[in-house]
């Protein structure tokens, strides 16, 4: 058999050599044939090599298999692979985006997930919300502050990657009325029924020492002036609060500054997607709109 083998390789090896001197005497005899001579040998190779081009073609995907490979310009592959880009799209697709939002959590202890809750508030900043306080009647959130940050800036890393650098947050301190967060680009605050009423007693104690110092009027206090006083840890007051749960009521979540506040009711925080949480500035946005601001 290796005989064999050897034989066929030698008739092949006197074969090529016949071929290359023939076309080497073709092109000295007949130069001027040169150029048909090539076309005719290319057309001959494409003769005999178009059957295995055909049989090692890969098939063709056909039906829906063939569009999933597809990722248009803005399409659902471009956007899973890259979900920054979608939040920017999406904010800049609103009319109005709120400055300072609220997450009022009405549901029971055991019902509440810190990952969740980091999750909406990494939302916020992907789409350029400058200011989030999270609210939950029971104090929940604010006696594990820390644990609760932590999986906030866990949150970013997975959700921003690489971006994360560009949203620098601040976690305000809210029994702290000094701390300014105004040069912040996200600032979060993690409030408690502790807070809201207790900050319009503190603001009437502000003011009644300004009026015993001799630095204001009794008649100087209207809503501005209150609002000043309230407004000095450097939060404005809520564009829209997100309420999570059954509860038909804020349960004393910033009871002053949620005058002019549109509060969207959401079944639960729980198990929470990106889709219902900007269908709600969506609704936000719309509402704006019909007011006129």
């Amino acid at each position: 058999m290796t005989g064999l083998y050897e034989l066929v390789w030698r008739v092949l090896h006197a074969l090529l050599c016949l071929h290359r001197t023939l076309t080497y005497w073709l092109r000295v005899r007949f130069g001027t044939w040169n150029w048909i001579w090539r076309r005719c040998c290319r057309a001959a190779s494409a003769a005999v090599l178009a059957p295995l081009g055909f049989t090692l073609r890969k098939p063709r995907a056909v039906g829906r298999n063939r569009r999933q490979h597809r990722h248009p310009r803005g399409g659902p592959g471009a956007a899973a692979a890259h979900p920054r880009l979608r939040w920017r799209a999406d904010a800049r697709s609103l009319e109005k985006l709120p400055v300072h939002m609220g997450l009022l959590i009405t549901e029971e202890e055991q019902e509440t997930s810190y990952s969740d809750i980091a999750s909406l508030v990494v939302w916020c900043m992907a789409v350029g919300i400058s200011y989030i306080s999270v609210y939950d009647h029971q104090g929940i959130f604010k006696r594990n502050n820390s644990r609760l940050m932590d999986e906030i800036l866990k949150q970013q890393q997975e959700l921003l990657g690489l971006d994360c650098s560009k949203y620098s947050t601040e976690f305000a301190n809210s029994n702290d009325k000094d701390e300014q967060v105004l040069n912040c680009q996200s600032a979060v605050k993690v409030l408690s029924p502790e807070d809201g009423k207790a900050d319009i007693v503190r603001a009437a104690q502000e003011f009644c020492q300004l009026v015993a110092q001799q630095q204001k009027k009794s008649t100087d206090l209207d809503v501005h002036m209150l609002d000043s006083l309230l407004s000095s840890n450097g939060f404005p007051d809520p564009d829209v609060v997100l309420k999570f749960g059954p509860v038909e009521s804020t349960l004393g979540f910033l009871p002053w500054q949620l005058r002019l506040t549109e509060i969207i009711s959401l079944p639960s925080h729980l198990n929470i997607r990106y889709e219902d949480f900007f269908s709600a500035l969506r609704q936000y946005a719309a509402c704006e709109q019909r007011l006129g601001k």
